[in-house]
């Protein structure tokens, strides 16, 4: 008895399967360890280290450095604040609270690891790191709650307390206060700080003196708020010890979880508990309070509603608005796409089993009168067998093999082009991008600025004159202009930080300016107030102390700066006054002439503010009168390679919009020369005020179909704010203004960026620019800023699209082919003439293998001479479905006449009229049978080659030769079909062939690449049809969805009765539909002519000939009318424009050069 073999087999097939995707999951799971590593190794922090500046790994910071943290930054230890400059952190991801906290080096000096710095710069000294930082503590936390809980459930006499873990230095019971143990542990750490540091146990000496003196004196209400808090502590350990000799073992387990949470919760207020340390009273702090709630204010009065909804949205991974993100365009076909093939293959098993019990029991029980017996279960066993085995072999077991197979492969490659994929379901993603929303600096530009022109002593230089023609006392006001407004961490030698303030810099050096001598007579002490640099500002500024009391320095937009000076120096070092007719003519002479080629503007100005020292928090108050130094001119050329780059983007159908903060002269001129706009073209410029104006309502809410109309010919957006890019962004993802939907890409650097990086379907961050917030709000990140990273980054997308489709086209094959030869020879012969062993050999391991082969495919140029699939199209386009039936109905017509003809060309004995007059015979070995397996695996295995062509190209072997792991795969198939057929005997239901049966079964394979020359020239359209009715067929409701999301019409079907009645009439309400935006005016698009009169049509069915002529004049009627309202519309736009102009014309001769 030998049938356990079969058993065995199967289990093997099972094991080799299994043992190939573990390996696979393997390697994925280590090559993402690495991309961990690599994305760990480039983040850095700059500390001071002997006197120097010195950028070093994140790992590397220990207690006792003097770190730096700017805009954007994550922190990465627990700090004290001890130099601050409009120092603003985001602690939401430890306190929960959404409002910016204000941190300065008198009052908020604690700063805690994992929160994020939203404005301004300062510098801390290191109190903890790793497991003794707060993100440390809570993780270690939440492992010490498992481990706990784990041994809890040993039953320990005396169970462990959660403080006396390995977080907790102090090692404190768990019968303790919890808000002493918290005490303690920082008090701990910085006792431990202040043996590395003297400056630290002085600050913290002064800290806790202070606190003590605010203990010494506390208020009623806190006095009162103190014994409502004691008093719930006592009850709440009042009601722990009732509980705990009262209740059993499940309330202890209870209350030690409570007890955890507590701890845990605790963990969270450490913030509050550092943060102790304010020097004034509670009268100061009374009238604090309005103040810091005011400045909260203001700052979210600059941060729109919107833009914090959606970074609130979009921080939270499982929420609803998240979902299309989480789940990729590619991964929403394929569900779809396993459902159908699930509902085919489940309906042909059980057609199978119903045809193979019938025929048994028509020709058992009917035919021949034989009686039941016990032994005949074995038949409807091994029927059963079979409908699984359809089952099985119908579904593409090997599809997330491939899938994952072909992003890991594309991950790892795309390394090597500069994309350092975070989130894998980006990779694929990107292959359906039909927008790019893209920054310009760094991006599109080199990044590596210098100064070129200057407007200085009332002169324009169109070239930097030397030093010796400069009048010295003005160079020196403006050496101290660009040093003392400098942000820390732009440093000359290695160009660290802002390329802008690296040029001016690098300006100072050419003329014999000395950053460091500078630095040296106005130290960091003699700053008094720094107002950072941020997207609303467009400007920084600078207070210090001088010899004649305080100045402020201020450099930033040309445009912005210029508006805030009441004078300007001049020849001979003389300052005279400008008015606004003045300041107009220096706009349009000198700044937007550095413009329009190309250059960025920045305007150097400065105040003298007197010797009383006043409250420098009053920006506005100081920011004003100021006197222009100089304006410069900072050329930023275009990357070599970005033209060219932008060039095969519009020829692959990706649409590339620039988005930038420069003024929108600088910003054409720079799209222009990128290849974005050409002169001709009838694209949109806009502004971002003027953005922000034109997708507004009357109640000034964001309107879609406002949006709608702007964004289809929107090609540059300048001065924009990050809210504006987010609403740019979001507006073309929700737009259905397009068939397809857009897939869109955005590229950003900045911290407010996130939210817009984020809600695109694939967020590009800057690897050296870009901040540690939009790093972590990115999918894919840029590790060298360039465009042409995110040129290859499509095509890998599209590869591995492709990968997956070539995949489809092979293994749908095949399942087709052995699921109907099972169905029709079940309902003919009452027998499979492929068995399990043999389907589960075809079906598990060749097309795992043949997953290995074609998902390794590499990329190639012709990738980007197509447009992109985009959201809504499905993954079998009809080119692929003509493949699959063409090929399908080739080796069902081969296996059949195998079958039902093979006996007379072959050699063969029938064994379908054998078990016809013997059904036992099944169990013996079929020289037949083992033809129609061997055939069917040589035919598979030539069509894996025709699978690599999707697009109808003829030369199926090109580029075959360069892909070693598909010819390797290809050569083991064939190999171990030649033993399994050979060797197999009954462990695989094979016969021995001779030669001539081994030549007819080559030559069948062969036959297949020559069928599939022939397939392409049969026109696809019918297929298109085909697969359109298939589609409406298995899935009504998401086809009439798509029709009407699409805007196609409705089609009425004529000629049918009511079945109450045979002569009641059709009628038919028609509604408006599909909405075309033109001109501003909402023009609705009229498919009859009772529309035209809002009238109900009542029809008769009429014959074909007179419906075809009926929407042959509807149609006529329909284009003339939309011409009518086209140009209806475009008069009214044009006469609104002409008004429009007349207004600003008016507002030119205002006080405000912006609106000029």
């Amino acid at each position: 008895n030998i049938e356990w073999i079969e058993g065995v087999a199967i289990l093997a097939a099972v094991l080799v399967v299994v043992i190939v995707t573990a390996f696979n999951d393997w390697r994925k799971e280590r090559q993402f360890r690495g991309l961990q590593n690599e994305i760990e190794k480039d983040q850095q922090a700059s500390v001071i280290r002997d006197n120097v500046i010195k950028q070093i790994p994140i790992a590397e910071l220990v207690v006792g450095d003097l770190c730096f943290i700017k805009y954007g930054d994550l922190v990465q230890a627990d700090g004290l604040i001890i130099q601050s400059s409009d120092l603003k952190i985001d602690e939401s991801s430890i306190t929960g609270e959404t409002d910016l906290t204000k941190k300065n080096e008198t009052e908020e000096i604690g700063c805690l690891s994992g929160t994020h710095v939203m404005e301004g710069s300062g510098r801390m000294v290191v109190v903890g790191v790793g497991l003794n930082s707060q993100v440390g503590r809570i993780m270690s936390l939440l492992g010490a709650t498992e481990d706990d809980s784990k041994k809890k459930k040993k039953k320990s006499p005396k169970p462990k307390s959660l403080s006396s873990s390995k977080v907790y230095p102090d090692k404190s019971e768990q019968n303790e206060n919890e808000h002493n143990t918290d005490t303690v542990h920082i008090e701990n750490e910085k006792n431990q700080s202040t043996k590395k540091h003297p400056r630290i146990h002085k600050l913290l000496s002064l800290n806790q003196k202070k606190d003590n003196e605010q203990d010494m004196k506390p208020t009623k209400k806190e006095n009162h708020n103190n014994n409502n808090e004691q008093e719930k502590k006592s009850n709440n350990d009042d009601k722990q010890k009732k509980k705990s000799t009262d209740s059993d073992d499940e309330e202890q387990k209870k209350q030690s979880q409570a007890n955890k949470q507590k701890q845990v919760n605790n963990q969270l207020t450490i913030a509050s508990s550092m943060e102790r340390n304010a020097p004034n009273d509670n009268k100061n702090k009374s009238e604090e309070k309005p103040e810091n709630s005011q400045n909260i204010k203001e700052d979210t009065e600059k941060k729109p509603t919107e833009l914090a909804e959606a970074a609130k949205n979009d921080d939270n991974e499982k929420g609803e608005s998240k979902a299309t993100k989480h789940k990729s365009v590619l991964q929403t076909k394929l569900t779809k796409l396993a459902l159908y093939i699930g509902y085919i293959g489940m309906a042909a098993a059980l057609l199978t089993l119903v045809c193979l019990i019938i025929r048994f029991c028509i020709t058992t029980y009917v035919v021949k009168k034989q009686k039941a017996k016990a032994s005949d279960v074995s038949y409807f066993i091994s029927f059963l067998i079979q409908a699984i085995t359809v089952v099985v072999v119908s579904v593409p077991e090997g599809l997330p093999l491939a899938v994952t197979l072909a992003l890991a492969y594309a991950v790892r490659k795309m390394m090597t082009d500069n994309n350092l994929v975070r989130h894998l379901d980006a990779c694929e993603t990107m292959g359906n991008a039909s927008t790019i929303c893209s920054d310009k600096t760094g991006t599109l530009t080199t990044n590596r600025m210098t100064v070129v022109q200057c407007y200085i002593n009332g002169k324009h230089y169109e070239q930097i004159p030397k030093h010796e023609e400069m009048n010295q006392d003005l160079l020196g006001l403006l050496f101290e202009s660009i040093t003392e407004s400098k942000e820390d961490g732009s440093g000359l030698q290695k160009q660290i930080g802002n390329k802008t303030e690296c040029a001016l810099l690098d300006l100072v050096r050419q003329w014999g300016g000395s950053y460091d001598e500078i630095r040296e007579k106005i130290p960091q002490d003699d700053l008094v107030k720094v107002y950072t640099f941020n997207s609303a500002r467009k400007m920084m500024s600078t207070i210090i102390k001088h010899d004649d009391g305080y100045r402020l320095y201020t450099k930033g937009a040309s445009e912005m700066v210029l508006t805030k000076c009441k004078s300007i120096i001049g020849e001979d070092y003389k300052s005279k006054d400008v008015n606004d007719d003045e300041k107009n003519k220096i706009t349009h002479d000198i700044i937007e002439k550095m413009a329009n080629e190309g250059l960025r503007t920045i305007c150097i100005a400065y105040k003298d503010l007197g010797k009383e020292t006043q409250n420098w928090d009053d920006e506005d108050k100081f920011v004003n009168d100021l006197v222009c130094i100089a304006i410069v001119g900072i050329e930023d050329p275009v990357r070599k390679e970005v033209p060219e780059a932008i060039e095969k983007c519009q020829k692959a159908g990706v649409v590339v919009r620039m988005v930038t903060g420069d003024n929108l002269t600088t910003a054409r001129s720079i799209a222009t020369k990128c290849g974005i706009i050409k002169p001709n073209d009838d694209f949109l410029v806009l502004e971002g005020k003027e953005f922000n104006k034109r997708i507004r309502d009357s109640s000034g809410k964001i309107s879609q179909e406002k949006l709608d109309e702007i964004w289809p010919k929107l090609r540059v957006l300048a001065r924009s704010s990050p809210q504006d890019k987010y609403n740019l962004v979001n507006g073309i993802v929700e737009s259905r203004a397009t068939q397809h939907r857009e897939v869109v890409a955005v590229t950003g650097d900045g911290t407010n960026d996130g939210p817009a990086l984020k809600r695109a379907d694939v967020g590009f961050a800057m690897g050296i620019q870009g901040t540690d917030v939009a790093k972590q709000a990115s999918d894919i990140i840029l590790t060298d800023d360039n465009f042409s990273s995110i040129v290859k980054a499509i095509m890998w997308g599209r590869n591995v699209y492709d990968c997956i489709a070539k995949f489809l086209q092979f293994q749908l094959t095949a399942n087709v082919s052995a699921a109907a030869v099972s169905v029709v020879s079940a309902a003919a012969i009452s027998s499979v003439p492929l068995r399990a062993v043999q389907m589960l050999w075809v079906n598990l391991i060749m097309d795992t293998l043949a997953s290995l082969a074609l998902a390794t495919e590499s990329p190639t140029e012709e990738l980007l001479t197509r447009k992109p699939y985009g959201r809504t199209k499905s993954i079998i386009s009809p080119l692929m479905l003509r493949n699959i039936l063409g090929q399908s109905c080739y080796q069902l017509v081969i296996m059949f006449i195998i079958l039902y003809a093979g006996q007379h060309f072959l050699g063969v004995e029938s064994t379908v009229e054998k078990l016809q007059n013997h059904p036992e015979a099944r169990k013996e070995l079929s020289a037949q049978f083992t033809m129609v397996f061997n055939a069917f695996v040589l035919m598979t295995l030539f069509n894996e080659i025709n699978s690599r062509k999707l697009h109808g190209e003829r030369n199926v072997f090109k580029g075959m030769f360069r892909n070693p792991v598909f010819c390797g795969i290809l050569l083991f198939c064939f190999g171990a079909q030649i033993i399994i057929v050979t060797f197999g005997d009954k462990v695989f239901s094979c016969a021995r062939l001779n030669i001539k049966q081994w030549a007819w079964s080559f030559l069948f394979g062969v036959g297949s690449l020559i069928w599939q020359q022939i397939l392409l020239f049969i026109p696809v359209e019918p297929f298109s049809k085909c697969f359109s009715a298939l589609y409406r067929i298995c899935c009504p409701c998401c086809y009439k969805k798509q029709k009407k999301t699409h805007g196609e019409e409705d089609e009425t079907e004529y000629g049918k009765s009511d079945s109450k009645s045979d002569t009641k009439r059709l009628t038919k309400k028609i509604d408006e539909h599909d909405r075309d935006d033109i001109g501003g005016e909402i023009i609705s698009k009229y498919s009859t002519i009772g529309q035209l009169t809002n009238a109900t049509v009542v029809t008769e069915p009429p014959p074909a000939f007179a419906r075809f002529m009926l929407r042959k004049s509807v149609d006529r009627l329909h284009s003339e009318f939309r011409a009518i309202t086209q140009f209806r519309s475009r008069l009214e736009e044009v006469q609104k424009k002409r008004r429009e102009d007349a207004i600003e014309h008016k507002r030119h001769s205002q006080d405000n050069i912006l609106d000029a």
